[in-house]
């Protein structure tokens, strides 16, 4: 039997298909228990595949349609058009995409980096980015909401979906002092832990990348580490000494 996926979603995405999808509803077992979508992961590519095949269907496209990019947490972005071949998408090593091209859906994978959903709905243009520290900090957000421009987007809106919070994100203090070298004033993304180490606001700090970037944003408020029921966890996965871990897929299509 077919489990029921749970997909969440946002208003301020209203009008556009998409959806940030958690473990639920998948055919992995073990430590991949659930929907792992990731290719990387040392699941079975068999059950990958249908748990990918399954994601497609949701997203109202078919499996060869659903894009994603070999990620590698920089700030590039792969423009998506109708002559591609989607196939041959997720050779690209970059963070982020963005298309006009309806039928596509445009999908990123987590495990506690920010899935950042991006549409201009009246202008038709959507984006997807992977941001983990490195690419927001290197200006993935930024790059993609200017490559979404560059297609005619004007009124540009962005969701966060799950990924780790601050209460649960202890760093190093070279961690602290590689962004406050960047910007002194990042040192407010940055909160005394309970073990005397910084704490970082990773949504946070996306979402005022993306504000600064003129982006209307929202963060859905899950966090990854704390819900294990429903989200992978890299942090989570090495605390609890684990081989591997899954990998979550937010995807959006026009």
């Amino acid at each position: 039997m077919k489990l029921m996926l749970e997909i969440l979603t946002h208003d301020l995405l209203g009008g556009v298909r998409h959806g940030f999808f958690t473990r639920k509803g998948g055919a992995s077992s073990g430590v991949f228990a659930g929907l792992n979508c990731g290719r990387g992961s040392g699941d079975q590519r068999d059950v990958v595949a249908t748990n990918r095949d399954r994601v497609a269907e949701a997203m109202g496209v078919g499996p060869e349609r659903l894009a994603g990019v070999h990620q590698v947490h920089s700030a590039e972005v792969v423009v998506v058009t109708e002559h591609d071949d989607i196939s041959q998408i997720n050779e690209n090593r970059a963070d982020a995409m963005v298309s006009t091209v309806p039928g596509v859906a445009l999908s990123v994978l987590t495990a506690d980096c920010q899935p950042v959903l991006f549409a201009d709905s009246e202008n038709g243009v959507i984006g997807a980015a992977h941001a983990g520290w490195k690419g927001a900090l290197a200006g993935v957000l930024e790059a993609t909401a200017e490559a979404m421009r560059g297609l005619g987007a004007e009124n540009i809106r962005a969701v966060i979906g799950p990924s780790i919070s601050q209460r649960a994100y202890e760093v190093g203090w070279d961690f602290m002092e590689e962004f406050t070298a960047e910007e002194p004033e990042y040192a407010r993304f940055f909160a005394g832990g309970p073990a005397g180490k910084p704490m970082f606001d990773l949504p946070g700090f996306g979402l005022t990348k993306l504000r600064e970037a003129g982006v209307e944003a929202a963060w859905t408020g899950h966090c990854t580490y704390s819900d294990a029921e429903r989200f992978f966890s890299y942090r989570r996965s090495t605390h609890n000494g684990e081989p591997d871990y899954g990998r979550l897929i937010s995807a959006i299509t026009i």
